[in-house]
């Protein structure tokens, strides 16, 4: 649970101060932090490339493949390649989210 202070201004208003999230990873723990973020980020862009620029443009070589009974190429553009980005998404929200629990840049801690 994140500390709160109180203070009041030169209007009499009482208002919470919340802590930074930046002000807890600190040092070593932010370039990790910082890291992770980029390596988990880099490895799901390289699978976007692959799914929407290389199998593609390798569409021709790959129609002897049949999924669900489709050529691949036709199952990728209908089908495919939709649900690998949603997956993407998924990964990258659920991932990011471990992250910044370990070192402890979690936001959603701030608005309890």
């Amino acid at each position: 649970m994140a500390s709160r202070r109180l203070s009041s201004g030169r209007d009499g208003r009482v208002s919470a101060h919340l802590p930074d999230p930046r002000e807890r990873a600190v040092g070593p723990d932010l370039r990790r932090h910082w890291r992770r973020s980029l390596s988990l980020t880099w490895s799901l862009l390289v699978v976007w490339f692959v799914v929407s620029f290389l199998l593609p443009f390798f569409a021709r070589q790959l129609e002897t493949i049949h999924l669900f009974g489709w050529p691949l190429p036709f199952y990728m553009a209908a089908q495919g390649a939709l649900l690998v980005y949603v997956v993407i998404i998924g990964i990258y929200a659920s991932r990011m989210r471990g992250i910044d629990r370990e070192y402890g840049v979690d936001e959603s801690e701030d608005h309890e």
